[in-house]
């Protein structure tokens, strides 16, 4: 692909990025965190920080997105350039994102022990959840298939391990009724 190719590519990039920021603003979400301060990590998964600076652990969540998406636009869009995937896997991730920020869906997520004090990203969080979800998808685009099954099952158990949490119980706390016994031993996990 040529730099002048590309320019549309990252011309759509910026357009949903700027889309992101607008949409997550008008939710009422903050820039940074309340403290003011820009941490590259916050590994307190029952911290305020959680969710607020530009890496925690649901960091590893995105990254697995960004492999399931590659892996479905290449199933469902195989003759479409990457960077058009890419674009579309950004659109998915961000859409995503707005919805995760959504009053209804904050306060979905705080019936779960885990996420208890749970009020959504912040604006910085957010951007850098679509950057790792496109590292996810720029790695999968270049790696054998075994080796992001792999990754991927690393990161869900080593999260799981760490903090009772990862993208597969976020997912079924999402869309099933409450859990009784991943409640308790997400609720064990702050003792």
């Amino acid at each position: 692909m040529t730099t002048k190719s590309a320019w549309p590519y990252a011309l759509g990039a910026a357009a949903l990025v700027a889309v992101q920021i607008g949409v997550l603003h008008s939710l009422g979400q903050p820039l940074i965190a309340a403290s003011g301060r820009i941490l590259l990590w916050a590994g307190d998964p029952f911290s305020p920080d959680t969710s607020q600076h530009l890496t925690d652990w649901y960091s590893f969540s995105h990254i697995i997105h960004g492999f399931i998406f590659f892996w479905l636009l290449k199933l469902v869009a195989p003759r479409l350039p990457l960077p058009a995937r890419l674009l579309i896997a950004m659109g998915i991730e961000i859409a995503w994102e707005m919805t995760e920020n959504s009053p209804a869906v904050i306060q979905h997520y705080r019936q779960q022990a885990i996420a208890a004090g749970y009020v959504g990203d912040s604006v910085l969080n957010s951007l850098s959840d679509t950057v790792m979800m496109s590292s996810g998808f720029i790695f999968a685009s270049r790696v054998r298939a075994r080796i992001v099954i792999g990754l991927a099952l690393v990161l869900e158990i080593f999260t799981a391990c760490m903090i009772r949490d990862n993208l597969t119980l976020n997912v079924i706390g999402l869309i099933a009724p409450p859990i009784p016994a991943i409640h308790d031993w997400q609720a064990g996990a702050r003792h």
